[in-house]
């Protein structure tokens, strides 16, 4: 009843923002909706199209509602994580390399949408209708409802964080529409009541949070701090791990909280709390961009050495060896792999290619600082002597492909899925009519190898 009484609360919302029907007449044309679309961030069209969202950027642009005009589209804004760009290419290159193949899917082209979530709830969400909508700006009452259910996509990556991710698995589950994320881990995403749509190729922070606190214990640390991100991801990890921590007999000086858009004076407080502790141990259940933050604040005045703990997220980014505080953290990340011929996919891109994405045209003038065609103003215009290959950054950085291989997985376990129902023996029918439970049945019984030899399941 609750789940039903939010959805409703929500669509209600969504009504008064400008997101309804606006124009119902006689003709075929019934209803138009009152806004555009969110156009996607990369994009390519087929016989098939499989969505994508990633947190490329960590904040929304904020705006001053007056309830007197329809509110502007929600852009992201801030920094963009190189990182998170190369997930979503490399859900860009899965797709060509299944695209190449004579097995999988044979005659048949997969297109994708990939949107950019900003980390945002907001945004992750009005992408996850359009994943069910569509982006047409018209509806005809002579669609069936056959057609209907069918969906826009017939299956997602994505998305990064749990928190975003949860708030799109209450909306897919209710349509069956799949939705296979590679890097959202909160425990709590196991709950298939709940999250009946929800699958992953990362695994559970269950198990991580019992991992730590029995590698916490191994050390004979019995007198700890641990600090989180003040999210669903750091909130139900902590949790786990405070847990499993009490009952291996570790004490906990204290535990802290913190997400980057809570008043700076937060994150001072947690700082000046971790530099006054007699706990030298730390367990860090934080995501990337809260834990560069705290780092951040904290070098500003050094405490003593610490020993940091680690979580995934954050524990096997090379973004953080800069920080001489993190020397020697310790914790528990996905496998390093290796996906052929990615670096070359990543590197190449040309200035002309790069202005056929609003993404990739970010990244290439914030990588070169430089403007492409006087799309930045101030900056100086790009003379074609940029060279990619000599870019060291998140992006180029192909040496461990952690997460990365988790979406490579996700991509092939959907496109498994999509072959199940259209394909048989000899061949596959691109005119196939389906709808998305049925690849959300395939999807919990296929076991894949990829194109690099990992198994994987969704």
């Amino acid at each position: 009843m609750q789940l039903t009484l939010s959805v409703t609360a929500f669509v209600s919302a969504l009504f008064v923002a400008g997101l309804s029907p606006a124009e119902c007449k006689a003709d075929l044309v019934s209803c138009r909706l009152w806004t555009d679309a969110q156009l996607p961030g990369l994009s390519m069209y087929g016989d098939f199209i499989i969505g994508g969202i990633f947190a490329i950027h960590y904040y929304t642009r904020s705006e001053q509602n007056t309830y007197t005009r329809q509110p502007l589209q929600p852009q992201c804004s801030g920094s963009m994580d190189f990182r998170e760009l190369r997930f979503a290419r490399a859900m860009e290159f899965t797709i060509q390399e299944i695209n190449n193949s004579t097995d999988l899917l044979p005659g048949i082209t997969l297109g994708y949408q990939i949107y950019d979530s900003c980390s945002a709830v907001s945004m992750s969400v009005k992408a996850t209708f359009q994943f069910a909508n569509g982006m047409e700006p018209f509806f005809n009452d002579t669609d069936s409802c056959s057609k209907s259910a069918a969906a826009a996509v017939p299956a997602l990556v994505g998305d990064s964080t749990s928190t975003t991710s949860i708030s799109m698995a209450r909306i897919l589950g209710l349509f069956g529409i799949p939705q296979v994320s590679h890097y959202a881990t909160c425990a709590c995403l196991s709950d298939k009541r709940q999250y009946p749509a929800f699958l992953r190729t990362v695994p559970s922070d269950h198990h991580q949070a019992a991992a730590l606190a029995r590698m916490v214990k191994h050390f004979g640390w019995t007198w700890i701090g641990a600090v989180r991100s003040d999210t669903d991801y750091g909130n139900y990890g902590m949790a786990s791990f405070l847990k499993a921590a009490q009952e291996e007999g570790i004490c906990v000086e204290y535990s802290e909280s913190y997400y980057r858009t809570q008043p700076r004076s937060k994150l001072e407080r947690v700082a000046n709390v971790i530099r006054r502790s007699t706990a030298r141990v730390i367990v860090a259940f934080v995501n990337s961009g809260d834990m560069r933050f705290l780092l951040e604040e904290l070098a500003r005045q050094p405490p003593p050495r610490l020993q940091w703990i680690g979580s995934e997220t954050w524990i096997t980014d090379p973004e953080f060896l800069r920080f001489n505080m993190c020397a020697g953290a310790i914790g528990f990340g996905v496998p390093r792999s290796v996906i052929p011929g990615l670096r070359e996919f990543l590197l190449d891109l040309s200035p002309a290619q790069a202005l056929k994405s609003p993404l990739l045209t970010e990244f290439w003038e914030s990588s070169f600082s430089c403007s492409l065609k006087g799309s930045s103003e101030g900056a100086r215009e790009c003379d074609g002597s940029e060279d990619i290959r000599a870019l060291q950054n998140p992006y180029t950085d192909t040496s461990q492909l952690r997460i990365t291989n988790m979406v490579y997985k996700a991509t092939y376990a959907i496109a498994h899925a999509i072959h199940g129902v259209i394909c048989n023996d000899t061949q596959c029918d691109k005119s196939a009519k389906f709808t998305p439970w049925q690849i959300l049945n395939q999807l919990k019984r296929v076991n894949i190898t990829t194109k690099n030899g990992y198994q994987g399941s969704a």
